[in-house]
């Protein structure tokens, strides 16, 4: 199978962001840098993101916030200025910062740069991990940041818990000149797009694995080659997504009607001529979008 090279980086990669774990465990240096006013702050409240909104929206990095006792997180420096996530999710309302939005990430697709997009999808995936590890799963105990945020310690029992990313493999079907697209039951209906196929990889299943299975189990359909493409952090709630392409060895469609509310194959003219036909493709910041464009390149 033909190995194709994605044209762009996926959204919420690619950014200068360095992550520097290595200050982590400096908790002087830490306590500093959450003091000096030179140091930037991303603010989070309940999953959305503080934004200067407009035709070119950008991430909103204050400077000077005094940090009292919400949950924060050290991202890492961006040119040398030390960057954090702030959790101010306990204030009943968006806390009131004037020129500025708390605006769902997602309803900013395509229009972030790459450091915004990539410390914005940061901030976002770090502060939902604290959010649901309040509580031991061991003991059942509360937990203690510690290392910058990067790790949640037992009160009670020491055990460390660690950010979680839910490896997905999602995989843009072919065969020939047509490829299959699906509809989930999660996507909303007056979007009607169709996008490449996905699943959650089991353990003890290597990626490939989980490709031929998870093509199986939506819709009946046998694949063979796999060919890696790219992966995409996405932060919704906490995924890193594996794409693949798939060659498909059988055509005929069998939905499983518990996750799938249609699937079918496309050619290229239908691709181009979505408009008339009535349906759409996934989100531009979405990896499924960049496997499409990448495939129909190749003619």
């Amino acid at each position: 199978m033909r190995h194709i090279t994605p044209r762009r980086p996926n959204a919420y990669t690619g950014g200068r962001l360095d992550r520097a774990a290595h200050l982590r465990t400096d908790a002087p240096w830490l306590a500093a840098a959450l003091a000096d006013g030179a140091s930037r702050f991303t603010l989070v409240w309940r999953g959305c993101a503080l934004i200067r909104p407009g035709e070119t929206p950008r991430a909103t990095l204050l400077a000077g916030y005094k940090v009292r006792d919400e949950p924060w997180v050290f991202l890492g420096l961006l040119e040398g200025v030390p960057i954090f996530a702030l959790d101010v999710s306990v204030e009943p309302v968006a806390p009131a910062q004037p020129g500025y939005e708390f605006l769902d990430l997602r309803a900013l697709t395509g229009m972030l740069g790459a450091d915004d997009a990539n410390i914005l999808a940061t901030a976002r995936a770090m502060l939902h991990w604290r959010a649901q590890t309040r509580f031991c799963p061991i003991c059942g105990s509360t937990t203690a940041p510690v290392r910058g945020g990067h790790v949640l310690e037992c009160t009670r029992c020491g055990a460390e818990h660690f950010p979680r990313s839910d490896p997905a493999v999602i995989m843009l079907v072919t065969r020939g000149e047509k490829l299959l697209l699906g509809q989930s039951h999660k996507f909303p209906t007056d979007r009607n797009f169709y996008s490449a196929l996905a699943g959650f990889v089991e353990p003890g299943e290597s990626l490939e694995e989980a490709v031929r299975r998870e093509v199986f189990e939506e819709v009946r359909v046998r694949v063979g080659d796999v060919a890696y493409h790219s992966s995409q952090p996405w932060p919704f709630p906490a995924s890193l997504m594996l794409g693949y392409y798939a060659e498909a060895l059988s055509e005929e469609i069998v939905l499983e009607a518990s996750e799938m509310r249609d699937a079918r194959w496309f050619t290229r003219g239908d691709i181009a001529n979505r408009r008339e036909l009535g349906f759409d493709l996934p989100p531009r910041d979405s990896i499924a979008r960049l496997l499409i464009e990448d495939w129909l390149e190749q003619a």
